[in-house]
């Protein structure tokens, strides 16, 4: 009840930090590729209890300091998986249910922990192009966020979302749908936690009509390796995912790929 009303028993405040959905995805990110299969309820746990409360997503300063390692540092493998695996967590973070908090550095990839004695190493962003590549990401996704409502009108409730493949654990694919109020926008997002690449992957989706990527965390400009869905996919009458409409796409490795119904 913290971020319940008064006069419903609540301590009234706006949000409360969802310390569990930050702590079990940056478990999960933890585990090398291989093994996520085996831990695939870390991630679909947070939509137990999503709307129990207002949530906020938070990585916050305290995840960045004290030994814990930056943000890019946190992450597994050599320098290209370490930024790819970083792309899909924001990604990830900024379509899941709950308003978003992120601590400074972390959208251009700071090497080293927070300190306060010192500035952000800004410096980066000159010097690599991985770094800038990983900001223009940053500022995409906050882009697409503030122009799309499916993202945040409805963050507290089952009316804003539904998920579309949650039982794939043995691939480590996740995907699910995001509703604006009364389902005037959807916005399809589709997450693959390895570095394999799914070609003709088959997804339901909740309304008939055409699909345009509207945004691939694997595409060239943000340092990715460039697995992308550039023609626009119409779906075909074939139940897949409990859905009667279905879709076959690419997905990125180590990426994720939003897709907007246009028709």
């Amino acid at each position: 009840g913290v971020s319940r009303p008064l006069d419903q028993g609540g301590l009234g405040f706006d949000l409360k930090w969802n310390m569990g959905w930050m702590h079990d995805t940056l478990q999960y990110l933890n585990n090398d590729p291989i093994y996520r299969s085996f831990h695939h309820g870390t991630l679909t746990f947070s939509l137990l209890y999503a709307f129990s409360e207002n949530f906020l997503l938070a990585f916050s300063h305290d995840e960045v300091v004290h030994l814990k390692k930056s943000m890019l540092g946190k992450m597994l493998g050599d320098a290209w998986r370490k930024f790819a695996n970083l792309r899909l967590l924001y990604t990830y973070q900024f379509i899941h249910p709950g308003k978003k908090m992120n601590f400074m550095g972390g959208e251009f990839g700071q090497l080293r922990e927070w300190n306060e004695a010192m500035s952000l190493d800004w410096h980066l962003l000159d010097q690599s192009i991985l770094h800038r590549q990983l900001h223009n990401l940053y500022r995409d996704l906050s882009h697409i966020y503030k122009s799309h409502p499916a993202l945040y009108e409805d963050d507290y409730s089952w009316n804003g979302f539904s998920w579309l493949d949650i039982h794939d654990g043995q691939r480590s694919i996740l995907a699910f749908a995001r509703f604006s109020n009364g389902r005037k926008q959807i916005i399809v997002a589709v997450f693959n936690f390895t570095p394999v690449v799914r070609e003709e992957y088959r997804l339901g989706v909740p309304e008939a009509g055409t699909y345009e990527e509207l945004l691939n965390s694997d595409a060239v400009e943000f340092g990715g390796s460039g697995v992308v869905n550039a023609e626009k996919i119409s779906s075909e009458p074939v139940a897949w995912h409990d859905q009667s409409q279905s879709i076959q796409l690419r997905l990125p490795p180590l990426g994720a790929v939003y897709l907007k119904l246009f028709s």
